[in-house]
């Protein structure tokens, strides 16, 4: 028996990328884009990722930072007592609601975007972020969509609890600036959390940012008192701190008064939103601390 070389036998055909597929649709060539333009549908999924992650320990996430910010109403009204105080013309009670409502949701955005990142990146989870095909402004705005959304439900669930509270007003006189304000300020905090989260290496690196940076920038920010009895100089400090107009923005909603011009509030938080996506925007492309 003769036998045949291995050349002439007969070889298996492997269809080109170009030939049709199994679908009779044509399989792109190698290193042609399949998706154009907004990948909507890994956006879809990375959001609803990240709005899944928070909303199953919603006791954690929701709910917990609710009845916080509900202790700090109860703290702040009990020591002053019966005393019929206002504030900017305003019962106290009025003027400290919207303010303790926007203070809880700022913190909650900043945590919900940084714990994602530093998990992903303490677990090696990163790669499920970088490795789908999402340019790095889908990435970010899911990310960043997670976080406000997050703020938006505490926030929710604050006012909520906030209206069966005898003695606490907290109807709307401008939505629209409780929207602007809310958005505005809930998208900076989460920008701040994922520049935190792209820079810390491990839990202890986001408290500290938390407990040095956040909470003394929200507290020093109005929201338990009104800067104009405050003294020059310290005023001055006041209105250098974004989170002044995020807060009395957000209030002026409520109340109906501001101590700041709320369009000037408004630009200067859009500005540092820009800048702040800009930074994230470039940390993530350049991959600093990101990708081993």
């Amino acid at each position: 028996m003769h036998s045949r070389p291995f050349d002439s036998l007969p070889q298996p055909t492997v269809p080109a990328m170009h030939e049709p597929g199994p679908a009779g649709q044509p399989f792109p060539s190698p290193g042609t884009p399949v998706i154009h333009g907004v990948n909507w549908q890994g956006l879809k999924t990375l959001y609803l990722k990240e709005v899944r992650r928070f909303f199953k320990v919603q006791l954690q996430t929701i709910w917990a930072p609710a009845i916080t910010t509900l202790l700090f109403l109860a703290i702040f009204l009990v020591a002053i007592g019966g005393v019929k105080r206002e504030v900017l013309g305003v019962p106290f009670a009025a003027f400290l609601a919207p303010g303790l409502i926007m203070m809880g949701m700022a913190q909650n955005s900043f945590a919900n975007t940084l714990s994602s990142l530093i998990i992903a990146k303490v677990q090696g989870t990163i790669v499920d972020v970088l490795s789908p095909p999402l340019s790095t402004s889908e990435v970010l705005s899911a990310l960043v969509a997670g976080a406000v959304t997050r703020a938006w439900l505490v926030g929710l669930a604050i006012w909520a609890a906030m209206l069966a509270w005898p003695g606490v007003p907290v109807s709307l006189t401008q939505p629209g600036l409780v929207l602007l304000f809310g958005t505005l300020g809930a998208t900076l905090l989460a920008l701040m959390g994922v520049l935190t989260g792209i820079w810390a290496d491990k839990f202890d690196h986001g408290a500290a940012v938390t407990n040095f940076v956040v909470q003394p920038l929200t507290l020093l920010s109005g929201t338990f008192y009104a800067i104009e009895r405050l003294p020059a100089a310290l005023q001055t400090v006041s209105m250098a701190n974004p989170f002044f107009y995020m807060i009395d923005g957000f209030r002026a909603g409520f109340i109906g008064v501001s101590e700041a011009n709320p369009t000037v509030g408004a630009l200067m938080l859009a500005a540092l939103c820009v800048a702040l996506w800009a930074a994230a925007h470039a940390l993530f492309e350049s991959g600093w601390k990101l990708r081993a």
